[in-house]
């Protein structure tokens, strides 16, 4: 497991990523060991993106694969990260497409670089399981019966 925040790049090796009106981002990522409340171990990666105008971007004078001190956290809120764009920060469940949510309200779910590595993760935990679990079921079946058509 390594304790690092690795830098990222694109396919062309480029670690800044051009957006619009002079703006771009870098993605950092990390592996982290997350214990769920069951005890359960898991191995999964997070990202975020370090956004600012390209010329602070560069004064960083990150390279490609480079290692950060610090951690990536997850925050989880009731409200919203962008009131201009919420639904970008919808928590989704897995490849359900169903946004978490607490008594029907979303969570917003988005991931932060933190050089100090002393911020801690906010989660909430969501209420709708059971439209989750019948959405898997659904995606299940239909994994199901696509392997039985492609079969001989």
């Amino acid at each position: 497991m390594n304790p690092f925040v690795n830098v990222s790049s694109d396919e062309d090796g480029n670690v800044i990523v051009p957006t619009k009106n002079n703006n771009g981002y870098i993605r950092l990522t990390q592996e982290r060991m997350i214990i769920n409340k069951k005890g359960w171990l898991n191995v999964k990666p997070v990202s975020t993106l370090v956004q600012g105008e390209i010329e602070m971007l560069e004064k960083l004078d990150w390279k490609a694969n480079q290692q950060l001190k610090g951690h990536i956290v997850i925050k989880e809120s009731l409200e919203p990260f962008n009131t201009n764009n919420p639904e970008r920060d919808y928590k989704i469940a897995g490849d359900t497409g169903i946004v978490c949510c607490v008594e029907g309200q979303p969570i917003y779910r988005k991931t932060f670089y933190d050089i100090t590595g002393q911020d801690t993760d906010v989660l909430i935990e969501h209420t709708n399981q059971s439209e989750i679990r019948k959405a898997a079921e659904e995606l299940n079946v239909i994994a199901n019966e696509l392997d039985r058509d492609f079969s001989l």
